[in-house]
Order: structure tokens, then sequence, then C-alpha cells
């Protein structure tokens, strides 16, 4: 077969359908990366080549200079540790914030019963190592230290027992207790190297603005459906294996934390949602927007759960959050606002107060 003379109008021809054909392969196959780039769910490596990217472009400043990028507290290694007793001490104590339940829930082997059947990590992911995912970082820091919520001054221990009594609706271990010593002894040595009073980088929750408006749990509902139900199911009870451990845990009913938890202020379960949830989120890689957070979080949180005597909580009424869903308050702003918000207000009104006490 003669090759085309590509001068003649043949020739022409079917050069112009070359390109042609050319182009439209071009546009096909950049249209499907974008595609798959943004409407489907990218696997681990594109998620992470991508948050990299973007770490690389934000931090190119004009002229080609490259700006500092945030170094976030690290958990020491448990395994560095020499001195054989006090790693087996730490790693005991590791285990008992990881799966706290299989020593202390319904089938518990330490002492069956004694809490819901969640897991401390389950609120303080990674084993409490996760940056901006309500990480221990600045206990050894902080503790022993006058809390406003019991107006009293606590060592770490009484905060251990809080997180038992409140959000693992249990009951508080002995301070001398193998299992107590091991957890409070591992909590405080993940922050060793902070210095005192010192709040590190990416400790607790990353910081997430207010809504103009009130939470709306309808559109909450929404979203849980959308973005939740997949682990925590229709009901909110979440997954359960065969030896009774929570694969997924439970966000309201009698299995799950109490209205004295953390996570019951709509602030830190926004906070814990946006950055962390679902799987595979990161404080720089979010996959909900804030609307959705705020609103998830109204939804999770009025639903039902166990109840505790708060009637102790929050003895200076002036230091009771913006969130805080039950009264009296000194602020002047209603019940019903404490609970939906819009929060700007009764936060601007507690600041002032704090300032004018001074």
């Amino acid at each position: 077969m003669a090759k085309p003379n590509w001068m003649d109008p043949l020739g022409q021809k079917l050069l112009r359908q070359l390109l042609g054909l050319t182009s439209f392969l071009v546009a096909m196959i950049v249209l499907l990366s974008i595609y798959i780039g943004y409407f489907t769910q990218p696997t681990p490596w594109v998620q992470q080549w991508r948050a990299s990217f973007r770490s690389l472009a934000t931090n190119i400043e004009e002229g080609g200079g490259a700006k500092p990028v945030m170094e976030y507290w690290q958990a020491p290694d448990v395994l560095a540790v020499a001195d054989s007793a006090q790693r087996a001490q730490l790693l005991y104590g590791k285990e008992l914030v990881a799966y706290t339940a299989q020593y202390f829930g319904p089938n518990g082997k330490i002492k069956a019963g004694n809490t819901n059947g969640l897991n401390c990590q389950n609120c303080h992911l990674e084993a409490g190592t996760k940056v901006f995912g309500n990480n221990y970082s600045r206990v050894a820091a902080t503790y022993p230290k006058l809390r406003a919520r019991s107006g009293q001054v606590e060592d770490v221990v009484k905060r251990i027992n809080d997180c038992f009594e409140r959000s693992l609706n249990g009951t508080a271990l002995t301070a001398d207790s193998p299992e107590m010593q091991a957890m409070a002894a591992y909590i405080q040595f993940l922050g060793k190297e902070v210095p005192k009073g010192e709040k590190p980088p990416g400790s607790g929750f990353k910081d997430l603005a207010f809504l103009n408006r009130a939470l709306d749990p309808v559109h909450g509902e929404a979203v849980y459906v959308e973005k939740c139900i997949s682990c925590h199911q229709v009901d909110g009870q979440g997954v359960i294996d065969a030896a009774g451990v929570y694969t997924y845990p439970p966000l309201w009913g009698p299995l799950s934390y109490n209205d004295g938890a953390g996570l019951y202020r709509m602030s830190n379960f926004a906070k814990y949602v946006k950055w962390n949830m679902p799987q595979g989120a990161s404080h720089d890689e979010a996959q909900l927007t804030d609307e959705e957070a705020w609103d998830v979080a109204a939804w999770v949180n009025t639903q039902p759960r166990p109840s505790k005597d708060l009637s102790g909580d929050w003895p200076d009424l002036s230091k009771k959050p913006y969130d805080h869903p039950f009264g009296p308050y000194a602020d002047g702003f209603s019940e019903e606002q404490h609970k939906l918000g819009p929060f700007g207000p009764i936060k601007a009104k507690l600041d002032a107060m704090a300032v004018a006490a001074k």
C-alpha cells in the first residue's frame, strides 16, 4: 500500500482527521482525570500525592522561595525506651488506651461491665498520637491544673477517670491499680518533651469557624446518611465483632458516651469530624464542609444517650463554655442557643465578661 502524500488533498484530509482524533483523545483523558480526581474517592496513595502537591504549591512564595513547613508534634517511640520495666508498663498503657473495651467493656477480662464498650482511642485517635486527633501531647505539660468544669485542681488520674465516667459512661478506676498507673504513665510519656504550659502544634482539635446561623439537625441527618452510616449504621449503633468489641463505635443510645462527655459539646464533635471523619480524612485533607461538620454534630448530639448528674459542674457560671447545653448561665443567652447556636454572639459576650473581670 502506497504511503499517503500529506501535500495532496487526500493526505491533508487524513492529516486533519488524525489531528482531530488526537485532540479528542487528549480531551477525553483530561476529562476522565478530572472526574476521577474530584468525583470519586481516590486511593490512599493518590490522596497522599494530592496533599503533598497542595502543600508544596502553598509553600512556594513569589520569587521561587519556599516557606517553612509547619512541624507538628510527633509522639515519642515507646519501643525506644531502654528500661525494660518502663517500656513494658508504657506498652500496657498504650494497649489499654487502644483496646479499653477488651479489659473493661461489657465482656472485659479485668472488670466486665465497667464501661460502655468504647475504647479511649475512639475519641483520642491512634492511641492518642494523631495530629489534631485529640491527642495527648499537652497532658504532661498542663497537669495538675485547675479545671473550671470541676472548680478544683485535678491530676492526670482524675482526668482519666473523668473519661471513664463520661465518655465511657462507666465507673472510675482506683488510682493505684496497675491499669491506671500504666495509662497515666503512657499518656504523660507522650508529652514528655513538651515544655510546661505550652501547646504544641497539632494538639487537640484544629479550629473551625462558627456558622452565622443556628445548627441544623435535619441537614445533619442527611449528612449522616450520606457520609456516616456505612460505618456507624442507620441506627447509630456502630458495628460490633464476635468478641463484643466495636469495630465502629455507637454514636448515640445506651452504649454511647453520656451527656457529660467532651464530645457532647457541639464544637468538639464538629471539630472532631471535620478533621478526622469519614475514615481517611485528616487536618490537611478534610472530606466535610464546615456546614456539614457542624450540622452532623447537631444531629448526633440531639439523639438519645445516657445522662449524668452534672449539678457539680461549672461552679463559676461565667466559665461555662458557649456550647454547654445545660443552664443556668451568666451570659444572658438561652439554653436553646447554647445548644444549637449561633455561637458567635455567646463567645463574644463571654470573652468580654472575662476581660471585664480582670
